[in-house]
């Protein structure tokens, strides 16, 4: 069995789901460890983190990641179990596989690779891992970041290992992500009889006209390389169930997932502006998951699409679209970074899984990082 798979199938039998790690991370740390790599743990919370270190100080190529998944759903919708990793029809099957245990293997055999294959290097190899990117992300990179910069640890590069193939392996790197923005709206009213209205004060009402205002702002309109801002409601209640009762209060929850034309401040500023001009008794608290980021160092996103192409045979195109990740924290750190690994076509979805060939070939390709920027 090719190493990829063999430690790819090793980790995805073990139930890291967010935030907890299981001893994952004690996987990657033994084998950083038989390479020379000095490891720091950096524990938060529920949270398992680690910073490994091996060579010069720069320039600095980190390789980023995390160890925890998603939660498996339904397991009768799994055709395999999903914590046992099953090879059918050349695809390896499992949750985490895609999203991103087969990532964290190719980023280990690759250096492996490297560091058997080359005894003198110009510069520094990193791996920051956590186990808090599908959960309470705060707890994680967030507080590798901190380490690094009141140790004053640099990073020159950076490779996010988070599926970003689309239709093939290898069509799409993620330079950039738009911003995200939750506000938690509550519209306060007086709960009374449903045939009393004058005596009760209904807040939907009022709250509907403002909120139609907002869902149909043009926020901006992007640019050339950001889709424009969009406001989407995700959750809406009211009421106690009765069909005869005023509701007293309307809960909305909303995210904005913005660009780089507009700020969090400016978003923040205008809502409760058409909120206030509406005259809603409100309460609104607003969750910052992250600014927008993009990387726009041509050689070095070149140098990565050459990399991608050499293996694939396919030229990636630059992409800023899609969530968020922990790329949106390190690239306040670093800036040339960019997010690039396997298939995302099953990812936090049942019976995840990605073709074999492609974890084979993702080592290859970031064995090719490696060397492009460390000799």
């Amino acid at each position: 069995m090719d190493p990829v798979i063999e430690l790819t199938s090793e980790l995805i039998k073990i139930p890291s789901i967010t935030p907890q790690d299981l001893d994952c991370q004690a996987i990657l740390i033994k084998r950083l460890e038989q390479l020379g790599f000095t490891i720091t743990k950096l524990p938060f919370g529920q949270t398992e983190n680690f910073w490994a270190y091996y060579g010069n100080a720069s320039p600095s190529f980190v390789f980023a990641g995390h160890t925890d998944v998603v939660s498996i759903g339904d397991i009768n919708d799994w055709r395999f179990p999903p914590f046992d990793p099953t090879i059918d029809d050349a695809c390896l099957y499992g949750r985490g596989v895609a999203d991103m245990k087969g990532s964290l293997a190719a980023m280990i055999v690759a250096t492996e690779r490297f560091l058997h294959k080359y005894q003198t290097i110009k510069g520094g190899i990193g791996f920051m891992i956590t186990s808090a990117e599908e959960g309470p992300a705060f707890e994680g990179t967030p507080i590798i970041l901190d380490y690094l910069k009141n140790n004053n640890i640099k990073i020159d590069y950076c490779v996010v290992g988070e599926p970003t193939s689309t239709k093939t392996f290898g069509d799409t790197i993620k330079n950039g992500r738009r911003g995200s923005l939750t506000g938690a709206l509550k519209v306060i009213g007086k709960q009374g009889h449903i045939a009393y209205p004058h005596l009760a004060d209904n807040p939907i009402h009022p709250a509907l006209a403002a909120l139609a205002t907002i869902v149909n702002l043009k926020w901006d309109n992007g640019n050339q390389d950001f889709q424009p801002t969009s406001l989407q409601i995700s959750n809406i209640n009211a009421g106690t169930g009765a069909g005869n009762v005023i509701p007293g209060t309307l809960e909305v929850l909303f995210n904005l997932r913005y660009s780089p034309e507009i700020s969090a401040e400016q978003i923040k500023q205008t809502v409760h502006t058409h909120l206030d001009n509406a005259q809603l008794n409100y309460e609104l608290e607003w969750t910052h998951f992250g600014m927008p980021y993009h990387t726009v160092d041509h050689d070095f996103l070149a140098l990565c699409q050459s990399c991608i192409a050499q293996v694939t045979g396919e030229r990636p195109s630059l992409s800023t679209s899609g969530g968020t990740s922990d790329a949106r924290y390190i690239a306040e750190y670093c800036s040339k970074i960019v997010e690039f690994g396997p298939s995302n076509a099953t990812i936090h979805q049942v019976n995840e899984h990605i073709a074999t060939e492609e974890l084979v070939k993702l080592a290859d390709i970031y064995l090719l990082f490696l060397e492009k920027i460390l000799l």
